[in-house]
């Protein structure tokens, strides 16, 4: 099992882009959060299986319908947080 940190920025607050996340998520079979951040960005964490980390991130790239995602920062996680989760969760 691995674990990603997604860094969304472009127009990803407001339209339901971690509802989505979690929805990808869970369809995915992947564990992890998605939050708001005080910069307008949304940060992701999730846990899983590369190949579904990779689906995850391409979904992510898009995003819902009405966002507008301008880029994306991926960066590997410690596969020890996965541990602690259970599913995925928006905060």
């Amino acid at each position: 099992m691995s674990c990603i940190l997604l860094k969304v920025y472009g127009m990803v607050q407001g339209v339901s882009f971690r509802y989505y996340a979690r929805q990808k998520a869970e369809e995915l079979g992947l564990k992890g959060w998605a939050r708001n951040c005080t910069d307008q960005t949304v940060e992701i964490m999730v846990c899983g299986e590369e190949e579904d980390l990779n689906s995850f991130t391409a979904w992510a790239k898009k995003g819902p319908t009405y966002a507008h995602v301008e880029k994306i920062e991926n960066q590997s996680v410690d596969s020890r947080a996965a541990t602690q989760l259970t599913d995925f969760i928006i905060e």
